[in-house]
């Protein structure tokens, strides 16, 4: 490549890690709020499909990103940008710490009570999250790149919805086991919280195919990338 496409593939992986590092922490930060949607009139364990936190609207992002960067950058960009998002957790959580441990003011629009049930059970969030999220996301890392050896760089639907569809089961199983074990949720909700959030990622990820394609297709397009060829950043 030439020096100008070598400057424009890092500043596309660049953004790729912003956005996935930003989709990653404000998952964490707004769990706490839950929400239902009803397309359909299905009940699992006493819960309609889909009663869901609010965290899981930015997180299939991340998934979607590290398939991007997986198969245009490699398997080694991809683990990178996973640890860069282990370290923002881990700052995220210390900069909650202390400005939860900071007095608040008489007169303050939030107070020391609002703050701490807002963003108090953060750290054990956080830690349940990177828990999970760390073990998802290089398992998705490991069966995307299996598939993609296996199938030569072609069919690019199968390696993306398999290793997502394995990945999130993993990851929404061990963020509501991690959550009831700490008494944030209730163990009865633990059966119908996890169907209802591995379901609706599933729907997620087989909606967010098409954009997969269409990023790839662009960056292979700007860089005239063949099939299963990669770009390098050194």
């Amino acid at each position: 490549m030439t020096v100008k496409d070598t400057f424009a593939a890092q500043r596309i992986y660049l953004f790729l890690g912003a956005l996935f590092i930003t989709s990653l922490v404000v998952s964490n930060l707004i769990f706490q709020k839950f929400f239902y949607w009803h397309p359909f009139n299905v009940e699992f364990f006493g819960y309609s499909l889909f009663e869901i936190s609010v965290g899981v609207l930015p997180y299939p992002i991340t998934f979607l990103i590290t398939d991007l960067v997986s198969e245009i950058y490699g398997k080694k960009r991809a683990n990178q940008i996973v640890i860069a998002g282990i370290f923002s957790s881990l700052f995220s959580l210390l900069i909650i710490y202390v400005a939860d441990s900071v007095p608040a003011i008489t007169n303050s629009p939030v107070n020391d009570a609002l703050f701490s049930k807002v963003f108090g059970n953060s750290v054990i969030a956080v830690f349940a999250s990177m828990t999970a999220y760390l073990l998802a996301q290089f398992i998705d890392i490991q069966i995307f790149h299996f598939w993609k050896r296996l199938t030569k760089g072609k069919h690019l639907w199968l390696r993306n919805n398999f290793s997502t569809w394995f990945s999130q089961f993993i990851d929404t199983f061990s963020v509501l086991f991690l959550l009831s074990s700490f008494n944030i949720l209730e163990w009865s909700s633990f059966p119908g919280l996890l169907v209802s959030g591995f379901l609706f990622k599933v729907l997620v990820a087989a909606l967010d195919t098409p954009f997969l394609y269409l990023g790839v297709y662009l960056i292979r397009k700007r860089f005239n990338l063949k099939v299963n060829e990669e770009l390098s950043l050194l």
